[in-house]
């Protein structure tokens, strides 16, 4: 059975009478990749501060590798990394003199260990050059790398991909995967970035006005929130609407959007088909995650 790493017990943060989080509860087990999105204030940043102590609890408990954080803070955050938006880092130095430094701030993290980490977040080839000549996607490597010189088993993102271009992005990705599924590493992301989540992510949390409204897997999370419509592709779309009653969205010359029962469709083929109408093809509707969540929250408000 695999091991909780995190585990968030009705959190509650107050600024005065202003209520910024409310009874919010999250889990994370080893292995996993949990995004945690919501609108624009919905608590996401606020969540994580409490997580790594870096604001105190009104109320509620946060435990990590089963250590409570405010009891035993240096227990509980010893086998945490983190980056929050972007790494600080030396631009002048080179990216092998940026992770010596961060090595000494710890016990134990040898030569050797440095090595094995620059060979996991492939930079070996550049590790000697100044972090100043360095990609975006690059420098966040080698921030991840930072992260995770102590070797921990938690690791905390916020906003991992900003500024990132799509070649940037994949490199984050491709990392981060392999640090769940080789090192069995638990990771939370917070992010706007919905179609890289969709990609990355095996969880799902959703957050908005301070109270979490979804946890799931996210290709359940997605089939709960279908849209209940079918793509038909045709021969010419211009002619369906006049002869099915059905609700319909024309997407272009082929293809049309039905919203229709499951056990409707034969019967529906099979008018088409009596009126000379040829389809090639039908194909259920697969959300996003964006739209999932866009359909789930009402949309990116905050109200």
């Amino acid at each position: 059975m695999k091991k909780i790493v995190l585990r968030c017990e009705n959190l509650k943060k107050n600024f005065g009478k202003r209520k910024i989080l409310k009874n919010v509860s999250l889990k994370l087990i080893e292995g996993d990749i949990l995004g945690f999105i919501g609108p624009n204030g919905a608590g996401k940043t606020t969540t994580i501060k409490l997580i790594l102590g870096l604001q105190n609890i009104t109320s509620g408990k946060v435990y990590i590798n089963g250590y409570n954080v405010e009891e035993n803070f240096r227990k509980a955050i010893e086998k945490v990394g983190t980056i929050v938006e972007s790494p600080d880092l030396y631009m002048y130095m080179s990216g092998y003199e940026n992770l010596k430094l961060v090595a000494n701030l710890y016990k134990g993290i040898d030569k050797n260990r440095i090595n094995e980490i620059v060979e996991l977040v492939g930079l070996k080839n550049r590790i000697n050059d100044k972090v100043s000549k360095y990609s975006l996607g690059m420098r966040q490597r080698l921030g991840i790398a930072q992260a995770i010189l102590h070797k921990p088993n938690l690791l905390i993102l916020d906003e991992p991909t900003n500024g990132l271009d799509p070649e940037g992005i994949k490199e984050v990705r491709v990392l981060l995967k392999k640090l769940a599924d080789e090192e069995n590493m638990a990771i939370l992301i917070s992010s706007h970035n919905l179609a890289e989540l969709d990609t990355l992510c095996n969880k799902i949390s959703i957050i908005k006005n301070g109270e979490i409204v979804e946890s799931n897997d996210i290709e359940t999370f997605k089939k709960e929130n279908e849209s209940g419509c079918y793509l038909l592709e045709v021969e010419d779309t211009s002619v369906i609407n006049s002869i099915i009653d059905y609700r319909t969205e024309i997407i272009d010359k082929r293809i049309i959007k039905i919203n229709i029962n499951k056990e409707e469709i034969p019967q529906l083929l099979k008018d088409l088909i009596l009126r000379n109408i040829k389809v090639y093809s039908v194909s259920e509707e697969n959300l996003s995650l964006e739209e999932a969540f866009l359909k789930r929250t009402g949309g990116n408000v905050i109200e």
